[in-house]
């Protein structure tokens, strides 16, 4: 209706009847609405979980001690971990380095996203390495860590998803 024909007959018509009037307050509530969502998802279980290392916060950053890793790596260490599905167990064996044969090990298996999903074993010495009762999953990547139990050296891989070692 024209502004002529509404004076015309004598109506005005409703501002609620107009489709621009819908968009200027239906796009910003929607907008308003989608953000609150959005911060809902991005803030829930989860969605915080952090990297398992100790760091130091000093003003906006973050520092890791990465002296086990250079101990590790001037002790020339190496090691293969491997996961037994059929055994049930997990184990560790020396490749390369002077490891402490007679000591027990921790051995670390990091889920990729969530920290719920860590594992950690006690793998403890036998006559070709170390080994624990076990059996994670080999369904996603994990990343590992193996360290001795006072944390003087640390090694750091990663296991694909699907295989066992």
């Amino acid at each position: 209706m024209t502004e002529k024909n509404q004076q015309e007959t004598g109506t005005r018509s409703s501002p609620w009847r107009q489709p621009v009037m819908w968009l200027v307050i239906g796009l910003p509530v929607a907008v308003v609405i989608a953000g609150i969502i959005m911060i809902i998802l991005a803030g829930g279980e989860g969605a915080t979980d952090v990297v398992p290392d100790d760091v130091q916060r000093t003003a906006q950053i973050q520092t890791a001690d990465l002296g086990p890793d250079q101990t590790a790596h001037d002790m020339r260490l190496s090691a293969i971990a491997r996961i037994d599905l059929e055994g049930a167990f997990v184990e560790v064996l020396p490749v390369n380095g002077d490891f402490d044969r007679e000591a027990p090990l921790r051995l670390h298996l990091l889920h990729p996203a969530l920290e719920d999903g860590d594992q950690a074993f006690e793998v403890q010495p036998t006559e070709t390495g170390w080994r624990a009762d076990g059996t994670p999953g080999v369904e996603h990547a994990w990343r590992v860590r193996l360290e001795p139990m006072d944390g003087q050296w640390r090694l750091h891989g990663r296991l694909p998803a699907g295989q066992q070692a």
